[in-house]
């Protein structure tokens, strides 16, 4: 059944053409049964069937020339003196399409107006006999306005719809394109400030090796197990800043500019706790546990963790409400850092994390799983059954 109701709205101008052979056989059939019509006016009335029927098959096809058609039949059927038959129903159909349709609202106002003086013209042509007085034939004349008022009204109001359910499409459309484009600049935007961070990371690794480089070369001859040291400091270290730049070329473009106001050397896992007291300096109550042994971890896994606790307290404040409390746990497990910051707060709609950000430093969820991404960890954000907003994330410590 879907598929013939797809069909026929492919093929409007077909449908109406069926509509428009059963106007024309059952007007011929109308003309050549009227009584009151002399042989000369039934020839006559042939040439209006056929035009009022081709109205009807090419109304949506070519609707504003079939309405001058349709009028152009109509005082031609007042000029001949030829009655009111079965085929004048197409008048109605063409003023509703007219009504409903992209014409210019001049034509649709004429369809109106004509519509609204055919009854009259036609009854001061023949004349009425409807009613016992004066005052009957008038009402008969004003009641007979009805059905074609009611045509143009029911294709205005379509024509209305059609045009509010347009711009309900062209209004989403454009705020999903929106939405596009803002991800798109959001990513870019973290990713450049992802870079210009681990950009720190990686300078500071190679300072460490030029250092120890130096230290081996002048202890060298003199204490070589100190030598011996420093080389397999600077080895790890490499691997380490090599990992980071292998996971910067995967994820970020080149070519960002490295000065900024912002360019700073960047925080690691020991400082969230001196972020945590600058949340509660703030006025927002957190709790905040470590489990398991603190060990040195790799830069990048570092900055990613301080970052998402960050930007999980900062939407805390934004969004919790007043009254909302947080909790901060750090998990040292023997392969990953496992990070839990939950509130209990009245929260904000998951959309707004994703799309709106919280602090300027990130774009929401987007920011963060782009942090998680680059040192292949797992994020799971959400609201948390109670109220409240949960992230909790897992780092995995590569070995190097």
């Amino acid at each position: 059944m879907q598929r013939l109701y797809d069909f026929l709205r492919r093929h409007p101008t077909g449908v109406d053409s069926f509509w428009a052979v059963l106007l024309f056989g059952f007007s011929m059939l109308n003309v050549a049964a009227e009584s009151g019509l002399s042989t000369r006016l039934k020839f006559a009335a042939v040439p209006v069937v056929i035009a009022l029927s081709t109205a009807v098959a090419l109304r949506r096809k070519w609707t504003q020339a079939m309405f001058w058609l349709t009028l152009g039949a109509g005082v031609y059927q007042l000029a001949l003196g030829i009655v009111a038959g079965f085929y004048d129903v197409a008048m109605f159909v063409i003023l509703f399409t007219v009504a409903a349709s992209e014409v210019p609202r001049w034509v649709s106002r004429t369809a109106l107006g004509w519509g609204l003086i055919a009854a009259p013209l036609y009854f001061l042509r023949y004349g009425v006999d409807k009613g016992t007085n004066t005052v009957d034939n008038v009402l008969f004349t004003l009641f007979m306005i009805v059905p074609f008022v009611l045509a143009w009204v029911m294709g205005d109001s379509l024509r209305t719809r059609r045009a509010y359910y347009a711009q309900l499409i062209e209004r989403n459309q454009r705020l999903e394109k929106e939405r596009v484009a803002q991800a798109k600049v959001a990513v870019a935007a973290e990713r450049a400030r992802i870079a210009r961070e681990l950009h720190d990371v990686v300078a500071h690794n190679v300072s460490v090796m030029v250092v120890q480089a130096d230290g081996a070369a002048y202890v060298m001859d003199v204490a070589p197990e100190q030598a011996k040291e420093a080389l397999q400091t600077i080895s790890g270290t490499g691997r380490q800043a090599l990992a980071e730049m292998r996971r910067l070329l995967g994820v970020l473009r080149t070519g960002e500019p490295q000065e900024s106001e912002d360019y700073v050397p960047q925080p690691d896992v020991e400082q969230i706790e001196v972020l945590v007291e600058q949340v509660r300096a703030a006025g927002l109550t957190v709790d905040f546990e470590v489990e398991g042994t603190p060990r040195r971890l790799p830069s990048g896994v570092e900055l990613t963790a301080y970052r998402i606790v960050q930007e999980a307290l900062t939407n805390t404040r934004k969004h919790g409400g007043p009254a909302a409390k947080a909790s901060v746990r750090l998990v040292y497990f023997d392969d990953g850092l496992g990070l839990l910051v939950e509130d209990d707060g009245r929260g904000s709609p998951h959309e707004m994390y994703e799309d709106g950000g919280a602090d300027g430093a990130g774009h929401g969820l987007i920011g963060m799983r782009e942090r998680i991404g680059m040192v292949g960890g797992t994020l799971d954000a959400g609201p948390r059954p109670g109220g409240g907003f949960r992230i909790s994330a897992l780092l995995p410590l590569k070995k190097t």
